[in-house]
């Protein structure tokens, strides 16, 4: 059979960039590569999984068409091309050459036209032909052997749409229908203007009614009211919008099946092409293991962004005019001296050599990632560039022990600096072999963090990006991820030796890298008083870990196990019929065919009913079948994530859980945390709070105490804005949502009504996450011009939170970034972009990252204060987490009075503030109590 794949290229590029651009993933050298990723994907997953015999990429041309001669408002409104994207077509371009994919382009046509015609030529060839694309329109074209191919996209697979499928989806008895739906529905993306008051849902009526727009035309005579008006006022511009909406079949265009025969792609040209992209992983998984960046010859330089919004990497750092070179340098073909010490006369010199400096990097080899059960395999240490040493430790605890010991004081020097590359890690661990490592710390991955917080940090990358330098593989040495993975306690002295000293020696480099580079970006005063001393108060709280009362999660497994139990039957009492709760297709049938609960019920791209919470919230009015579903499901997954869940997490060393905190994930500088995600743990619901209840003291004289600061990010916000009303309102103590809604609504303080606080409430919230008019009246179910009155009045009253966010987008336009009260950057580099959609994400992260970055940095202040008084004080209460903006111990009752006053006063003077910050403090046998 032949197998005809015509790629829409633009539409298939414009998804892939849209799909990946709110993290966008950056080269060392600025680049935004997340379109051509995107579409490499797409492309190798048809290649792999349809295997094609025949495939071409089909593009526009900037040439104009007859649509635009015709109708000079075609596509007039169309948003400018974001920079990041117009900058990676050049790219794809090469990637498809490199496939050995033609290009197709004609002057005067667009891609759906050339599709269009190529596509019924193939037909005719007896090709099975598929037209790759998320457009829409294309629906008009497919036969018995053309297809729609729609690629799969977040998480969902690829759609093959055929006649039947588009009948169903649009409601019509012929696939040429498509053309009067579009005709009359219009499209705002191309500008075609439709017939005003038609939506998708009367237009498919219509076509159903009278089959076309000129049918619908001739007899407008039978319609109605407003509709009736449009349809005759309007009816040339029906007929102008259907014939804007059909796909060309006669391109001056030839089916040269030849050239069409999918080839073998262009390894060499390719691999150039991945390493230019630094596409890693990707080109490991197409080319195999061996792929490296470092051993492929890349000709010519990459194309250059405008960096003035980024820092300054790598190369970088003194120059933007110049490409950055690549890896070059590898252990292979660098001088270097890596040195085993493996007698105890050999580690004793290095430590008393150590005890002399006033830093060191050090790294740890382990037997596995968790360092609360892994085992050390070995010690490497750096001092100088290019020299490195390892000392390897016995499989034997008591032997390990020894060889450890002998490192101690070294390690527990507080005048000593020690560098490192996630060095909480390497804290965590050697706490278990009775080290306390104390003194300054620089850890590299922080460091970087800081400097550059959108892009990643892992040691391999970094030393490729800064120093031209691709590190050894830890699959080389225990081959790849996976089951089958290999230990490092296997691995031949002389490779881990290499392997081990190479981490510390880079690692030390990349410490001088990063250290002007922190002093260029302002954020050294944030690493040295915050982020790296915070790694110490990090490792005790996952050390100190938190009981959990495994009863009472066992009990509330079964009481949650009875409840879903009891819904299930009401379900399907109510519904008349058993069916699967957890399908959504089974689900969508059962509301909207059986029930009938929304006659206008939104259907997915693949047919079925939507069924998410916004659309069964919104019909939990109708029945009460739909809030016993909404129930099911937020019960089974209370029950699966976290109340099955979390005994699994307790170590069986210690009896605990212990989170693991992650520093260098969130750009805003909140922290995270996994295994289990503390951030996560319900707390809007009933059932959601009982699961705190089973986070417990230690012992049975201990107690739970909870600090949590109230409403942070709003008195942030009125620091930051320095607005009047809100300053006066937090300083006299007031419910600011009351007194929000008194000046919004002109009413005094006690005559604020319920709804009306609701509604203040709601605003107060929105607005520091750039909540429009339309969003507003949407989460409080009332009408946009109602909204949109609500924010003017909001606006009116609070003029300085208007200033302030007029400012941090200027300020943003002008920089680059924005940034805390501690200095913390966050950079935004399309703050600039001529395309509204991606300028207005970056402008509402303008507005919220200085606040959300500047609650961070507070309780991070916090946290380092109170456990440094913990510590002087000699107290055996300990912290044990974090979460949000609320910090959590495990305190004896002898300590509560104390530790109450050091925490309250702490947290709320972490940072000098004009605004008063206050903070809750609550006690109790659990978590849920203390809250």
């Amino acid at each position: 059979m032949k197998k005809l794949f015509l790629l829409d290229g633009m539409a298939l590029i414009y998804r892939a960039y849209f799909a990946l651009n709110k993290v966008p993933r950056l080269t060392s050298y600025g680049l935004n590569t997340g379109a051509v990723m995107g579409f490499t994907n797409t492309l190798l997953d048809v290649l792999k999984n349809q295997k094609p015999t025949h495939i071409a990429v089909v593009f526009d041309t900037e040439a104009p068409t007859n649509r635009h001669i015709e109708f000079e408002a075609y596509k007039a409104h169309r948003q400018q091309m974001p920079e990041d994207l117009a900058t990676s077509i050049p790219y794809i371009f090469r990637l498809i050459e490199g496939f050995n994919i033609p290009i197709i382009t004609k002057d005067g046509f667009e891609a759906d036209d050339i599709i269009g015609t190529l596509a019924k030529k193939a037909e005719k060839e007896d090709f099975q032909v598929y037209c790759m694309t998320p457009d829409k329109d294309f629906g008009q074209l497919v036969s018995e052997n053309i297809f729609i191919y729609k690629p799969a996209r977040m998480g969902n697979g690829a759609e093959v749409l055929g006649v039947p499928e588009i009948l169903e989806k649009w409601e019509i008895s012929d696939v040429l229908q498509v053309i009067d739906i579009l005709g009359l529905w219009g499209d705002a993306v191309d500008n075609i203007p439709g017939i005003p008051g038609v939506g998708e849902k009367t237009a498919k009526k219509l076509i159903q009614d009278f089959g076309s727009v000129e049918g619908i035309v001739a007899n407008s005579d039978k319609l109605k009211g407003k509709l009736k008006e449009n349809v005759e006022n309007f009816a040339e511009q029906g007929l102008i919008s259907k014939k804007l909406a059909t796909i060309l079949l006669d391109v001056p265009v030839e089916l040269e099946e030849e050239k069409l025969i999918l080839e073998d792609p262009n390894k060499e040209s390719l691999e150039a092409l991945f390493a230019e992209l630094e596409f890693r992983t990707l080109g490991k998984r197409v080319f195999g293991e061996d792929f490296s960046i470092t051993e492929t010859a890349i000709k010519g330089n990459p194309m250059q962004m405008d960096l003035f919004s980024l820092p300054p990497t790598g190369n970088q750092a003194d120059s933007e005019s110049e490409a950055p070179s690549k890896p070059s340098q590898s252990a292979e073909n660098t001088e270097h001296t890596y040195i085993l010490v493996n007698t105890a006369e050999e580690q004793e010199e290095l430590a008393k050599t150590l005890q002399s400096l006033t830093q060191f990097c050090f790294d740890t080899e382990t037997t596995g990632i968790d360092a609360l059960t892994a085992d050390v395999v070995g010690l490497s240490f750096s001092y100088e560039k290019g020299k490195a040493f390892y000392a390897p430790t016995p499989e034997n605890r008591e032997e390990a022990l020894t060889v450890v010991n002998r490192f101690k004081a070294v390690l527990e020097n507080p005048s000593i600096q020690k560098i490192g590359q996630n060095i909480k890690y390497d804290i965590l661990l050697l706490s278990r072999y009775d080290v306390k490592v104390q003194g300054e710390l620089f850890d590299t991955m922080l460091a970087h963090y800081l400097i550059d917080p959108d892009t990643r940090h892992g040691m391999d990358i970094l030393a490729e990006n800064y120093l031209n330098y691709s590190p050894i593989s830890i699959t080389t040495l225990i081959g790849p991820k996976g089951k089958k993975q290999g230990n490092m306690r296997d691995v031949e002295l002389d490779k881990i030796t290499e392997y081990a000293a190479e981490d510390a020696d880079i690692t030390l480099q990349l410490k001088d890298e990063f250290f002007p580079l922190l002093k260029n970006t302002e954020t050294l005063h944030l690493a040295e008083t915050v982020e790296f001393p915070l790694v110490y108060v990090l490792a005790e709280i996952e050390k100190n870990g938190v009981k959990i009362d495994v009863d009472t999660l066992k009990s509330f497994s079964k009481e949650l196990q009875a409840h879903v139990q009891d819904l299930e039957k009401n379900i399907y009492e109510k519904a008349g019929v058993s069916f699967n709760i957890a399908s959504p297709k089974q689900l969508g049938e059962v509301l909207f065919d059986k029930l009938q609960l929304d006659p206008k019920a939104k259907k997915t791209k693949t047919g079925q009913y939507k069924t998410g919470e916004d659309v069964l919230l919104a019909l939990a009015h109708k029945s009460d079948i739909v809030q016993d579903i909404l129930d099911f499901r937020q019960l089974q997954k209370l029950k699966s994530t976290y109340v099955d869940a979390l005994p699994e997490l307790i170590n069986p060393e210690t009896g605990l859980i212990h989170t693991s905190y992650n520093q260098a994930v969130a750009a805003t500088g909140r922290l995270s945390s996994t295994n289990p995600n503390l951030q996560n743990i319900p707390i809007r619901t009933e059932k959601g709070r009982e699961v705190r209840k089973a986070f417990i003291p230690r012992f049975e004289n201990h107690v739970i105490l909870s600090a949590d600061y109230s409403q942070i990010e709003l008195r942030l916000m009125a620091e930051l804005s320095q607005d009047p009303n809100m300053l006066e309102a937090f300083q006299l103590g007031h419910d600011i949502h009351r007194a929000t809604a008194a000046k919004v609504y002109g009413v005094e303080l006690d005559e604020v009504t319920s709804d009306q606080r609701r509604n203040a409430k709601a605003v107060n919230f929105g607005i520091i996450y750039g909540q429009s008019a339309f969003g507003l009246s949407q989460s409080l179910g009332i009408p946009r011009k109602e909204a949109a009155h609500i924010i003017d009045q909001y606006f009116e009253q609070y003029s300085g939170i208007r200033n302030y966010m007029n400012q941090s987008i200027d300020f943003a336009k002008q920089n680059g970034y924005v940034e805390t009260i501690l200095k913390r950057r966050r950079y935004l580099r399309d703050i600039n972009s001529a395309n509204m959609t991606v300028r207005g994400f970056a402008e509402r992260n303008a507005i919220n990252a200085p606040i959300q970055g500047s609650a961070a940095d507070m309780i991070k202040v916090a946290m380092i204060q109170i456990q440094q008084d913990i510590s002087e004080q000699k107290l055996t209460g300990k912290m044990i987490m974090q979460v949000h903006d609320e910090l959590v111990f495990d305190v004896p009752m002898n300590e509560i009075g104390q530790l109450k006053e050091i925490i309250g006063n702490r947290m709320r003077n972490a940072i000098k503030l004009q605004v008063p910050i206050e903070v809750e403090i609550g006690e109790g046998q659990n978590w849920l109590e203390a809250h």
